[in-house]
């Protein structure tokens, strides 16, 4: 729970230090849901190179096309 004091604190700041805090407060909350770490790498998949996905989409238009058509 917030203390009291803690908030009559905070409504007293400036405008420009509330923004700072709220901008702290912000990233230390999407850096606690992240799901990625700052500065590491991870890989990504691309269709490039993937002739079996390709085929397999171009057989799902295909089919599409024939249900509507």
């Amino acid at each position: 729970m917030i203390s009291r004091e803690l908030l009559d604190e905070l409504q007293q700041l400036g405008r420009t230090d509330k923004l700072a805090i709220i901008q702290m407060l912000t990233d230390e909350l999407a850096e606690e849901a992240s799901y990625f770490q700052f500065g590491a790498s991870y890989d990504v998949w691309s269709p490039y190179d993937a002739p079996e996905a390709a085929k397999t989409l171009l057989g799902m238009l295909d089919n599409e096309q024939e249900d509507n058509g």
